[in-house]
């Protein structure tokens, strides 16, 4: 996910994503543990999507509590 889709979502719509990346990482890990995961960088990309929707989110916290 590129930080130019993210920063069009809005604020609900990212929190929602998050569920949805965590949840997939998750899923992720278990198929690792079971040895069934084909792509191994798939754990990294979510977890870095995931860093970069929370710090998007954090940067329009901290717009409004300037304003």
């Amino acid at each position: 996910m590129k930080i130019k889709e993210i920063r069009e979502m809005n604020t609900e719509e990212l929190t929602a994503q998050i569920e949805v990346l965590k949840r997939k990482r998750f899923d992720l890990r278990c198929q690792k543990v079971t040895e069934k995961v084909e792509d191994t960088s798939l754990s990294g990309h979510l977890r870095r999507d995931i860093a970069r929707i929370k710090t998007v989110i954090r940067e329009r916290e901290i717009a409004a509590q300037k304003a």
